[in-house]
């Protein structure tokens, strides 16, 4: 008999200790000083003079790189001295850059600035810092740092590089139409709730076509949609989402942008909890667990509170593991919104079988060998096993079977399936906590999967997939790495 509980809050996790703290410092027109002429000098110099400061270079000796970045800088003047640094000439700088081969040398500086009030910055050794640059990725107005506080620079630059293809340099050119349209925006007569509407149109138009140039009939566009849903952008919403089989990075964008949008998240037992590091801060978490023979929260009571909340003006995300609209009794949740006129829409996930299949490298379908996908539940609302599966179906050597929540009927569906014409032998595995760094995997043949998932007690949720496409798996194999992979647990 499953024990009722209510919804728990989960309290969003505590941030994390930080080696550096990132800070981005507004410089434009501010005085800041460089000593040292050599090329690493000359790049801090650049990086200077492009946040709009005056750089002021020290140094008896000038490289070429120094000469050239200072005879057209980015964007800063660049002024050089030709002369050894002196205390004063920190005075009223807002940072101080230096570079030193003796460590005396750079004591010396560090120590005068901070005397001078002045942070600063020894290129290269990092005890004489009192901040970093890291790496960095321009998209300005929207600049990305990276830091490993001077432990891996060649790692820094590596995430650099990765982040440099990701992200469209089509984005500087909406940041900075997102800068000129602020005020504007604010000033439209839009509510709170329009102005919020507006950015999230700014945001899927910027990133679905990154490399358009944003136009005034852009933001007369945007504006005009965000005005046009009235009162009822000061409704609250429902977002079904599927979280996925469990590794995060299976999340799609879409999942992403609604977790981080969302005043409220409502997420099943089954859902990682790597999962909700993507969404806002901000947002209130309620665990409304539903695990199978264990303490549940009734669908009716999630229903009305998800309807609750959304007539409160809230944006309720209802998070789900897999895909929402498989095995996920999302119909119950739909149907009670669209009853109290409340909008909802859903966010599609990666099913259980597929995460599972793709982890094993095997295909679920195969024009030899399996031209039939069927997806079915392992159990009814009273807990047992469905009185109305295709046995035939499920016996049909040429498909591919995926069951859902098995782990107390499997065997009893073994039977009736073998019963209604299934080859015994036919391969099978069951998987635990699919994609996640703890899968765990058993396979077996179908007659003797059951026996061993009782045997090995798999951590949940299982799913246990059978058909001729998994005949390459080695069962002892298998049996040994679970055993492996369980003792790691």
């Amino acid at each position: 008999m499953k024990t009722q509980r209510i919804p728990i809050e989960t309290q969003s996790a505590r941030m994390g200790t930080l080696a550096r703290l990132p800070v981005f410092l507004a410089l434009e027109d501010k005085r800041t000083v460089v000593v040292g002429g050599n090329a690493a000098a000359a790049w801090k110099a650049e990086l200077l003079a492009a946040s709009g400061s005056r750089v002021e270079v020290y140094a008896e000796e000038l490289s070429d790189e120094m000469l050239q970045i200072a005879s057209d800088p980015p964007r800063g003047e660049i002024v050089l001295f030709g002369r050894a640094w002196k205390a004063d000439d920190l005075d009223d700088a807002s940072v101080a850059v230096g570079t030193f081969e003796d460590d005396a040398d750079a004591a010396a500086f560090a120590t005068v600035a901070r005397a001078t009030g002045v942070p600063v910055n020894v290129i290269d050794k990092p005890a004489f810092c009192d901040f970093s640059f890291g790496a960095i990725v321009n998209r300005s107005p929207l600049v990305i740092g990276i830091s490993t506080d001077g432990a891996a620079p060649v790692f820094a630059q590596a995430i650099r590089a990765k982040l440099e293809a990701l992200l469209p340099k089509g984005f500087a050119n909406w940041a900075a139409a997102a800068a000129r349209w602020r005020n504007v925006v604010k000033a439209s007569g839009l509510s709170f709730s329009g102005r919020r509407k507006f950015w999230q149109l700014f945001t899927a138009q910027a990133i679905g076509n990154p490399d358009n140039e944003p136009s005034k009939r852009d933001y007369e566009r945007l504006a005009a949609q965000a005005s046009a849903l009235g009162s009822a952008v000061e409704s609250g919403s429902v977002t079904l989402v599927g979280a996925g089989p469990g590794d995060p990075e299976l999340l799609t964008l879409r999942a992403v942008r609604a977790l981080q949008s969302a005043d409220v998240i409502l997420f099943d037992d089954l859902v990682s909890r790597d999962v909700l590091d993507f969404a806002r801060r901000e947002a209130r978490k309620l665990l409304v667990g539903k695990t199978g023979f264990g303490p549940s929260c009734k669908q009716d009571d999630i229903n009305a509170l998800v309807v609750s909340l959304a007539k409160q003006g809230k944006r309720v995300v209802r998070l789900k593991g897999g895909d929402p609209l498989i095995f996920g009794r999302a119909g119950e949740e739909i149907a009670a919104c669209r009853e109290a006129n409340i909008a909802v829409e859903v966010v599609p996930g990666i099913t259980a079988a597929q995460g599972a299949a793709a982890s094993l490298g095997l295909p679920l379908t195969d024009r030899e060998h399996a031209r039939r996908l069927q997806y079915v539940t392992g159990h009814a609302r009273d807990g047992r096993l469905p009185a109305d599966l295709d046995w035939r179906s499920l016996a049909d050597p040429s498909a591919t079977t995926a069951i859902y929540m098995p782990t107390r009927t499997l065997a009893d569906l073994a039977q009736r399936a073998i019963a209604a014409g299934l080859d015994p032998q036919t391969p099978a595995v069951a998987i635990a906590r699919a994609t996640r760094s703890d899968q765990v995997i058993l396979s077996a043949p179908i007659a003797q999967l059951a026996e061993r998932l009782t045997a090995e007690s798999l951590p949940g949720p299982v799913l246990v997939m059978l058909g001729s496409v998994f005949s390459s798996l080695n069962f002892t194999s298998m049996t040994q790495h679970i055993r492996s992979a369980i003792a790691s647990i």
